[in-house]
């Protein structure tokens, strides 16, 4: 085994088999095939489906693409280690935030306050929260928090499992391009040689579109087309109101446009609501129990988790001499065995890989600090009794939740080690040039690149640093606008974690819905591929010049 771990160089090839790009393409695209055949065919459990295609991913680096065993192995413990910090830090700390709530009561509270917000009409309390609350962390702090918070807390509004896991993941898709303050429309435009604000001036004057049917969509997968019927007014109100801050914020701050269009698009659910009210059937409505109906200390300390990690995000993430401060303790360590080991195609060697561990500028840190308020003043308060509990019994509840989650972290883990393993020997990057032969016609199917990027990493910003040079060189060559299809690859990284493993992972365990990633990607993946078309459509037209001033040139 030491002979594996011998340093060794290699230079990723996108025709190491046969010579042939589309041949080296096919066999790339196979361990991630094999995942979704096995998940959504054999309905194999999950955590099995990504060890199964991870060894596959091993084999074809190693036999096919021509990567050293030790380099591939060492890829996957770098996914891992990615996999284990942010990723699965975060989900942990924000499925124990949302298990204070729970395990407290308090969660009654919650659904008190929000019964009042959406009119006695669970659909438009759940739009509220996937649309608009989801759109905000997005914006804010991303890396899976969103998902999990909010698929939380649909579930405690009422919301049947399945169907809060989906309604999060195909409204939060698009704002996943501007999430964690645009960082995946920031890597995109400097890797593609292309000003950043001007990547998210076209995104923005494409995503306006569908944030105008996103929430129909959501009423769709909430009720039907009863909810559609119903509720369309709300949904047009909303969805117009996150458009325009869609259209109009990149120009101004292109990092805040997921927050801003969010609260424009939660400011108009609630102005609208003030004024008009839905018909509501009676397995929709949600009532209060008038003979305990929360005060205001109770409603302040049921929205306290929530109102208190976006507060304290906000702050790590707007305040510039704070965010400076706790980016500062980052640390970038070169992989052992990889960094120095990558050549490009002219022989010199490649700067890269590093694992960048973040603990105080990682908002996983800041949801834990969240977490350890909420439990103290949850144990410290039982509202005249009514909540009763203690500071050790919710502290009690972090350990539970990661014995709970046992199954998920080695899901996650494994499926992290495949991405890297895929992208790492040239798997990944294979499949983006082969696309990138079509010429004129790569306008269409330039979305697919950034989709399939964050079908397999989990991660729009992965998406656009494997993706974003190859984009901007077939933009060259093809007589095609660099700026727009770098916009593309980083929306459509936003639809294509729709359904990456990852976040179906996360979505099925903060439901707490183990094994429920098959039924979530089957229900799912039709959104993401409808979304993806028309997206790869709206580009094509916006390369032709045919949407005039619409996009910005």
């Amino acid at each position: 085994m030491s002979s594996l771990l011998l340093a060794q160089s290699f230079t990723p090839s996108t025709t190491a088999v046969a010579g042939n790009v589309f041949l080296t393409a096919i066999v790339g695209l196979l361990p991630l095939v094999v995942f979704f055949v096995l998940m959504g065919v054999f309905k194999v459990a999950t955590h099995w489906c990504s060890i199964i295609s991870l060894v596959l991913s091993l084999l074809i680096a190693v036999f096919a693409f021509q990567m050293p065993a030790g380099m591939a192995l060492l890829a996957g413990t770098q996914g891992a280690a990615m996999g284990f910090m942010p990723i699965i830090y975060i989900i942990i700390a924000a499925v124990w935030l949302y298990n204070l709530t729970e395990k407290s009561g308090r969660s009654a509270d919650l659904k008190a306050v929000f019964n009042t917000i959406g009119r006695g009409d669970q659909r438009a309390q759940a739009l509220i929260v996937a649309w608009c609350f989801c759109g905000l962390l997005e914006g804010l702090a991303g890396f899976g928090a969103p998902v999990a918070i909010t698929c939380a807390m649909l579930v405690t509004l009422g919301v049947p499992k399945i169907k809060a896991a989906v309604v999060t993941v195909v409204g939060n898709a698009i704002n996943v391009g501007f999430g964690a303050m645009a960082i995946p429309t920031t890597t995109a435009g400097k890797l593609g040689g292309a000003d950043p604000v001007v990547v998210a001036g076209d995104m923005g004057h494409l995503t306006w579109i569908f944030c105008l049917f996103i929430p129909l969509l959501m009423l769709f997968i909430l009720d039907g087309a009863r909810g559609v019927r119903q509720l369309w007014p709300l949904a047009l109100v909303t969805g117009a109101a996150a458009g325009a801050g869609h259209f109009f914020t990149p120009s101004v701050s292109y990092e805040l446009t997921a927050v801003v269009a969010s609260l424009l698009g939660f400011a108009a659910c609630y102005a609208f609501l003030l004024l008009w009210g839905p018909k509501t059937p009676e397995e929709c409505a949600t009532t209060t129990n008038e003979a305990d109906k929360p005060t205001g200390s109770r409603i302040g300390l049921a929205l306290l988790p929530y109102v208190l990690v976006v507060v304290i995000i906000a702050i790590t993430k707007l305040a510039k001499p704070i965010k400076a401060v706790l980016s500062s303790t980052d640390v970038r360590i070169p992989w052992p065995g990889l960094f120095g080991h990558f050549l490009s195609k002219d022989g010199t060697v490649v700067d890269g890989p590093y694992y960048d561990l973040q603990i105080l500028s990682n908002p996983g840190t800041w949801i834990f600090v969240t977490g350890i308020i909420v439990a103290i003043v949850y144990g410290s308060n039982s509202s005249g009794g009514r909540f009763q509990t203690s500071v050790g019994k919710m502290f009690a509840v972090l350990p539970q939740t990661i014995y709970s989650l046992r199954m998920a972290i080695l899901t996650i883990a494994s499926v992290m080690a495949l991405a890297f393993v895929m992208n790492l020997s040239g798997q990944t990057t294979s499949i983006g040039a082969a696309l990138a032969t079509t010429g004129a016609a790569f306008a269409f199917l330039s979305p697919i690149l950034g989709w399939i990027g964050t079908a397999v990493a989990g991660s729009a910003t992965s998406a656009g640093a494997l993706f974003a040079n190859l984009q901007s060189t077939a933009a060259a060559g093809a007589g095609l606008e660099p700026n727009i299809l770098l916009a593309a690859n980083t929306i459509g990284g936003g639809l294509g974690k729709i359904v990456s493993p990852q976040n179906l992972a996360i979505a099925a365990t903060s439901v707490d819905s183990k094994g429920s990633d098959a039924e979530i990607l089957k229900k799912a993946a039709p959104y993401s591929i409808g979304l993806l078309l028309l997206l790869c459509l709206l580009v094509f037209v916006a390369s032709q010049g045919w949407l005039g001033a619409y996009m910005p040139h």
